[in-house]
């Protein structure tokens, strides 16, 4: 088991939709332990395959309970998923990404939607999700096509967080240069 390095916004897996996981079996395994490890390490809530520079359909998720909203906690990895269903309601709410660490943008998505996948052994699972859970099905699954939560964002809403994202990452650059 091992923390995998995350990829970051301008990686080319990023933008590259995954292909279907065929095989179910120990290294599968191992690789969502990986995935559950690297997330966990970087404070996410959801962790996709092309993350770490695999074009695969693979997702990994982990949403905390939280009694004051009534939310149940919901962790599992996520293999092959599709939605089948989206409700007509939809809602606003900031969104972030493992990455494009540090940068945040309100996204509008369904508030519920009904996944289908299979689990790493190749059972077969269905998803009910409404809130936090929706949204967070949801934007692992744009990864596993190669959209990005900055694509839902407005042309000047998108502009202005990748003219913040380039300072950002100029600065970063500037501290860690030699002197």
């Amino acid at each position: 088991m091992a923390i995998r390095r995350i990829e970051i916004l301008g990686s080319e897996v990023l933008r590259t939709p995954g292909e279907e996981v065929e095989t179910f079996d120990g290294e599968l395994e191992s690789l969502v332990d990986d995935m559950f490890r690297t997330m966990y390490h970087a404070e996410g809530v959801g962790l996709a395959a092309p993350q770490i520079g695999l074009s695969l359909r693979l997702f990994v998720v982990d949403v905390p309970e939280d009694e004051d909203e009534g939310r149940e906690g919901f962790r599992a990895a996520l293999v092959n998923p599709e939605i089948i269903e989206r409700s007509a309601e939809v809602e606003k709410a900031p969104e972030g990404c493992l990455s494009i660490p540090g940068m945040e943008g309100v996204v509008e998505r369904p508030v519920s939607v009904v996944m289908e996948a299979r689990d790493p052994q190749g059972e077969p699972l269905r998803i009910e999700a409404s809130g936090l859970l929706a949204r967070a099905l949801q934007h692992e699954l744009d990864h596993l096509n190669g959209v990005l939560f900055i694509d839902h964002l407005s042309p000047l809403n998108r502009k202005m967080l990748l003219r913040k994202w380039e300072k950002a990452r100029a600065e970063a650059e500037e501290e860690t240069a030699p002197l």
